[in-house]
């Protein structure tokens, strides 16, 4: 797959123009295929294979918050980047996820292309999946570079998504609990 995408961005750099032959974009195509090839390295895995059985007993039954989980993907629409932070929260029922879990649950989401309306459920319905959670929480808030770089050029613009599922969605208390501990400062 990687000859064939690098043939595919050798013959995008000749429609734009450039000339493939010189010293600066000789190895672009290839290097081009092999950055594609990470960035969207998340089709490559799942869930299951991330969490790994870890997933522990545990009486906590109070809110679990992993915030400011750096986050890096591409949109879908014009395989732009766009970058910023996750905060994930589950309240356990029984079991705990692996803390490290959580952050790889948001990279593999965020390793494919992506809307971030999109992502943010990905995320909030997979850590749901695996924990059996009473209730869970994501708020995604990112820069895009497709409203920064082109279009409108809006360089200040943050985008902010959110996802609440079970007692954080129907718990006005709780759910302001977690929004109060996402924004407080370190």
């Amino acid at each position: 797959m990687s000859e064939q995408l690098s043939q595919h961005y050798q013959a995008i750099l000749q429609g734009l123009g450039e000339n493939v032959e010189r010293e600066g974009l000789l190895d672009t195509p290839k290097r081009a295929a092999k950055a594609m090839q990470y960035l969207c390295n998340g089709y490559q895995k799942t869930v299951e294979e991330l969490v790994n059985g870890a997933l522990f007993e545990s009486d906590n039954d109070e809110m679990v918050i992993v915030k400011d989980i750096e986050l890096y993907s591409l949109c879908e629409h014009h395989l732009l980047p766009f970058i910023g932070k996750a905060h994930v929260a589950y309240i356990p029922s029984g079991k705990v996820l692996g803390l490290s879990k959580i952050a790889r649950i948001v990279d593999m989401f965020a390793r494919r292309l992506q809307i971030q309306e999109n992502l943010t459920r990905q995320i909030a319905e997979a850590v749901q999946q695996v924990t059996n959670a009473v209730g869970v929480a994501v708020v995604i808030e990112a820069k895009h570079l497709c409203m920064m770089m082109r279009g409108v050029e809006k360089q200040n613009s943050m985008m902010t998504t959110s996802v609440m599922l079970g007692q954080l969605r129907e718990c006005t208390n709780t759910r302001q609990e977690f929004l109060q501990l996402i924004r407080s400062q370190k």
